[in-house]
């Protein structure tokens, strides 16, 4: 199954300073602060990367943001109002939240016949949703046979059931295969392409690197980032290069005698960090070492991430 969907006509935007801004949230279970002072806009028309390790206070961010828990200091402003006085919420905001699930009994069709019927948004727009995220063939089948992805699929569905401008996701990716994982990155990037603001927390650091255009991370509650992606693996992922030598072992050690880190490889190359291609074939070049491969390696989001809050606990 895939996710398909005509591109609709941008999202009118809602106002300049942007539909999602976080001022000095904060929230404290009893000796414990779960989110401090946190502050970020998210951006329209990107898709925003939510990131932190387990526990630094996503998810308490995002049920803050929903009005499912209630602050200690600070605000969640949607559309410039808390969520609690939007009116029509589902029009103005998409939710996805780890711990919702549909009624067991309910087809995904009669589900979603539910949710329209109590937010007033017509049938046509449950076939469209039910398309968009693949379950088209499945719309008769009761949701309490369905595998973890395809509940997932029917979670995004509810979210875009009142064609928000603004989706919050918290882990959607949860249970999808890789096919489901392609798709679901597709999505969120035409969707944010309609000039949605797409929120989107995730552990998956290889999706996020292909989908997100913009990350927030924060670590015990607090902001650590909030850049674009490129940016943020620029900043925190150091420089890595690949070198393939005649002499391996030659090499080594004159780039060890440098104070330069250098790790061997079971094929042989050697794996070189914090200096450049030209630092590296300088030093081969004085020792007279012939290479047969001097290549920078990529940067990855997932090294940025960990170099970033992989310390002690």
């Amino acid at each position: 199954m895939t996710y398909a969907g005509p591109m609709r006509p941008p999202h009118p935007a809602c106002d300049s300073a942007g539909v999602l801004q976080i001022r000095e949230l904060t929230k404290s279970y009893r000796r414990r602060t779960a989110v401090d002072r946190l502050t970020f806009d998210v951006p329209e028309g990107r898709v925003t990367g939510f990131l932190g390790p387990n526990g630094a206070g996503k998810s308490t961010t995002m049920r803050m943001i929903l009005g499912l828990v209630r602050p200690d200091g600070g605000r969640a402003l949607v559309h410039g109002r808390p969520y609690a006085e939007l009116d029509a919420p589902l029009t103005r905001v998409g939710a996805l939240l780890e711990s919702a699930a549909p009624h067991p009994g309910r087809t995904a069709y009669h589900h979603l016949l539910w949710v329209a019927q109590s937010n007033r948004i017509g049938r046509g727009r449950i076939r469209e949703v039910l398309a968009d995220v693949g379950l088209a063939d499945v719309a008769g089948q009761r949701a309490g046979g369905f595998s973890l992805g395809m509940t997932q699929r029917l979670g995004l569905a509810t979210a875009l059931l009142g064609d928000p401008p603004l989706l919050v996701l918290d882990e959607p990716a949860n249970g999808l295969d890789p096919e489901g994982a392609r798709d679901l990155r597709e999505l969120l990037r035409r969707l944010a392409g309609e000039g949605r603001t797409v929120l989107v927390s995730s552990h998956l650091m290889a999706e996020m690197a292909q989908t997100a255009d913009h990350l927030v991370v924060i670590d015990r509650g607090r902001l650590l980032a909030d850049l674009s992606t490129a940016e943020f693996v620029a900043r925190h992922a150091r420089a890595r290069v690949r070198v393939r030598a005649r002499e391996p072992e030659r090499l080594l050690q004159a780039l060890i005698a440098e104070g330069i880190a250098v790790t061997g490889m079971a094929d042989g190359s050697l794996v070189v960090e914090g200096v450049g291609t030209h630092r590296v074939g300088a030093i081969a070049l004085a020792r007279g070492v012939t290479l047969d491969e001097l290549s920078t390696l990529d940067a990855s989001l997932e090294e940025a991430f960990l170099r970033l809050v992989g310390g002690p606990r």
